[in-house]
């Protein structure tokens, strides 16, 4: 089944920008994150391809192969996962090793067992553990090293390998398409040149199996969503002996009832009854950090005023500093109203009548409305 077009999957034009990348991006995996679909399986399947797409789109290099030669460039182990830009065979490395070969100095090396597969795994925290740092406990699909041959895929070590029928030992076989010579990793060897004689019967000679780990993952103070967290050596075993691949963990924030995040600064909004807005008073408000702040709300707040909080923010990833909290003010007007309220307001809306520095604001815009009429006639 043919693969859906990068842009298309994130849903962004071909020359949209790193921040429209992110975006998009941000926006799907919330929406398609198996954590949120527990069982889902198609929308386990669809947060795998627009991880894939955003790897490569985020990627000026790999965009770059991919907007000239689309999904071939990433064919055979070109590179299209978290792993990085791999031109080591298959796929377009191979053309430029045909095409430049012999003047770099001969063809790069890829004889050996295939290195295991990176992996990605998403987590999803609340804010408070993204402002703390924390360590979550993952289960990871993987494969790790067979037991019963300790990773060398064979029934008895002691008798050795032959040389691979397939390649010769090169551990690479040539096809020609059109006017290039493509030159690709045995299928057959995986690359090592050489074939099990005995295979193992536990893996059939591959050296891994399939099984199910689980890892503790540190979640490191500051994270922002959308943070990608590179474990080494945690990913796929490599057949046959060969290094294993690397554990990506894709971290998700879980929007907050309270608190707005925007980099390391924090808001909050705080609605305030009409009368402490007139009146001034204090309100408290929570932190971040579990603690209490007191604020001052002088006479004559309005709704949009903003107040700040310096060091009450977010703390900045891997550094002591933090950002600082804004209380943005929202007045609120009251509803259902005693006989009594409404007695007192109406006294209050009298006396306010002859009182236009009372509410300048609302007097200004007034005035700037009969000069409208009045000038159209």
């Amino acid at each position: 089944m043919a693969k859906q077009d990068y842009y298309a999957l994130l849903g962004v034009q071909r020359d949209a920008g790193a921040d429209d990348l992110k975006k998009a991006y941000r926006k799907l995996a919330m929406q398609y994150h198996p954590d949120r679909n527990p069982g889902d399986h198609e929308a386990e399947a669809r947060f795998k391809e627009i991880s894939e797409a955003y790897d490569v789109l985020r990627d000026e290099q790999k965009r770059a192969a991919y907007d000239r030669f689309g999904h071939a460039a990433f064919e055979n182990g070109g590179g299209a996962g978290a792993g990085g830009f791999d031109f080591s065979g298959g796929g377009l490395g191979d053309i430029f090793d045909q095409m430049f070969g012999d003047f770099m100095g001969g063809r790069r090396g890829g004889r050996g067992p295939r290195a295991g597969a990176d992996l990605r795994q998403g987590v999803e925290i609340d804010l408070a553990e993204a402002f703390s740092g924390t360590k979550v406990q993952v289960r990871v699909a993987t494969r790790v090293a067979c037991d019963a041959c300790l990773g060398s895929g064979a029934e008895d070590r002691s008798r050795g390998t032959d040389t691979c029928p397939t390649c010769n030992g090169s551990g690479k076989v040539r096809a020609q398409q059109g006017f290039f010579l493509i030159e690709r990793t045995c299928a057959t060897c995986g690359g090592a040149g050489r074939v099990i004689r005995n295979p193992c019967r536990v893996c059939h000679g591959s050296g891994t199996v399939a099984r199910e780990r689980g890892l503790q993952v540190s979640i490191p103070a500051g994270v922002e969503d959308g943070t990608r967290i590179r474990l080494a050596g945690e990913g796929e075993a490599g057949a046959n002996g060969a290094p294993p691949g690397d554990l990506y963990v894709h971290v998700a924030i879980r929007p907050h009832p309270i608190f707005q995040r925007d980099g390391a600064n924090i808001f909050v909004r705080v609605p305030v009854r009409m009368t402490l807005a007139a009146l001034g008073g204090e309100v408290e408000v929570p932190a971040i950090d579990g603690s209490r702040a007191k604020v001052k709300i002088p006479p004559g707040t309005q709704t949009g005023d903003q107040f700040r909080l310096r060091g009450k923010g977010f703390s900045v990833l891997r550094r002591t500093e933090r950002g600082d909290m804004y209380i943005q003010v929202a007045v609120e007007t009251p509803r259902h109203l005693s006989r009594r309220q409404r007695d007192l307001l109406e006294e209050f809306e009298s006396e306010a009548k002859s009182h236009a520095k009372g509410s300048p604001e609302s007097e200004g815009f007034f005035a700037k409305v009969r000069e409208f009429f009045e000038s159209r006639g």
